[in-house]
Order: structure tokens, then sequence, then C-alpha cells
């Protein structure tokens, strides 16, 4: 039988054991040779290059949990994960010392300490992404935009996508065989506008399908190009029909740009 002095030090081990302070990385990396975010077999991901540099630097195992998933080749401006350890961490120091570790296509932009129960992916309460077109060949947008040089009528391009807006189930735009519970999305924000010499889509919403925005894109072009019409997207969208929709558009000119978070998460 133990003690009262061995059973209150068995307490105090269990309790340390299983106490752990919560950590948010803010980051960037460049998805080009990258076979997108999520740890996989036989294939470099930005996930796995975080998790092994960050347990390294903390000097053990160390899993972290991103704000969601890229595919192979698409960029992000803002992404998100969490971990977990035991101590109180130099955030600037770790910060510093992470992006000496890390390859330069990704950086790590802040780490910051949120509440213990505080979780990257479902806190989350909007995403942002941005696709991004080049009309003429150039080479310092090679890799990062999409050149695409038939004429498009933007009038056109958004009043459909003002159409997102209203609309609730997008699996015409999902792909296909994705085990989701649900293809209720909540979009908040969908328009194009001109950025100096690039076309830029941006897109806000609750959540997002696998190759939801990239099939968004894809189909907007063909309204901009006269291949489809407004009427023709709202049958697209009530078709619930992948194979309706028009084609996606390639990685490289994704972006996830943004994800916001309720203010009580963070200290």
């Amino acid at each position: 039988m133990l003690s009262d002095t061995s059973l209150k030090l068995a307490i105090f081990a269990i309790q340390k054991y299983h106490f752990s302070l919560k950590y948010f990385i803010e980051l960037a990396y460049n998805g080009t040779h990258f076979h997108g975010w999520q740890i996989q077999a036989n294939a470099e991901s930005v996930e796995a290059t975080i998790e092994n540099t960050l347990s390294l630097l903390l000097g053990e195992p160390t899993d972290i949990v991103g704000a969601g998933r890229t595919d192979a080749g698409v960029h992000a401006s803002f992404m998100t994960a969490h971990f977990d350890h035991s101590t109180d961490l130099n955030l600037e120091d770790l910060t510093h010392r992470l992006n000496g570790f890390l390859p330069k296509s990704i950086a790590i932009q802040k780490i910051v300490q949120v509440v213990e129960n505080a979780h990257a992916r479902f806190d989350a309460t909007a995403r942002t992404y941005l696709y991004k077109i080049t009309q003429q060949k150039n080479p310092f947008l090679e890799g990062w935009a999409y050149e695409y040089k038939h004429p498009l009528d933007i009038r056109l391009m958004n009043q459909a996508a003002r159409l997102l807006l209203c609309h609730q189930n997008f699996k015409c735009f999902s792909r296909s065989n994705t085990d989701v519970k649900t293809y209720n999305c909540k979009i908040v924000k969908a328009e194009w506008y001109f950025e100096k010499d690039q076309l830029v889509f941006v897109i806000t919403a609750d959540r997002f399908l696998r190759n939801m925005v990239r099939a968004i894109v894809g189909t907007l072009l063909d309204i901009g190009t006269g291949k489809l019409n407004v009427d023709d997207f709202i049958k697209i969208l009530a078709s619930k029909n992948r194979s309706e929709a028009g084609a996606s558009v390639p990685a490289h000119g994704l972006y996830l740009a943004g994800i916001t978070y309720p203010k009580n998460i963070y200290l």
C-alpha cells in the first residue's frame, strides 16, 4: 500500500504527464515540390517536413494537426497547425530555429500559445482561397499563376459567382468518391478582380470540399469564354453531379490565403 507521500508523488507524476500546452503555428509554403499537406507514404509532404523538424528541435516526437489539407502543388500564403508540448516554450527562438532548419519552401511566420482545447481544424470558422490567372506569358509567374489566354467576360463570371452565396450543396464541384458526411458549405464571398497583371478569384467559406475551388474556377472560366452561360451554371449547381461542371484548373494557381478563428482561443 502506498504511503501518503508516495501517493501524492504518483498523482503529481500523472498530472505532469498529462499536462500540456497548446501552440498554433502560422506558416506559408510553396507547394510546388510537395505532394500536398498531408503525410503520405513514399512522398514528401509539408506536414511531415514540419513534424520531423519540430520533433528534432524539441527533442521528442511531436505531432502537428493542420487546419486542413491542400493537394499536391497547391500553395499557402497562410496556413495554421497546432501541436502540444509539456513546457513553456520560447516561441520567438523556436520560430527562428525552425526557419533555420526548414527548407526555403516553408516559412514559419509566428507561433502563438492558445487555450488547451483549441484545434487548428475544428475551431476554424472560415477559410479563404485565391486562384491566380495570368493572361499573357510571364516567366516570373511560372508556377505561381495559371496561364489562360482566352478572352474572358469578367462581368458574367462575377454574376455566376454571386449565385454561390445563395447555394448550400456543392456536390457538383466535389471530387468523386470523397468520404464526407455532407456536401453543404456556406460561401460568404466569391468574386473576380484584377490585381496588377493578374486576374484573381477570391472565395471564403466555412469549409471546402476536396477539389471544390479548382472545379468552381474551371466552370466559371467556361462561362467567361461563352462555353456556358449563367443559366447553365444554375443547372450545374442543382445537378449535384461533378460531370456536369467544368474541368478543374491546375493546382499551381491556387493559394490557401486565410483562416479565421474565434478570438477567445488565443491567450
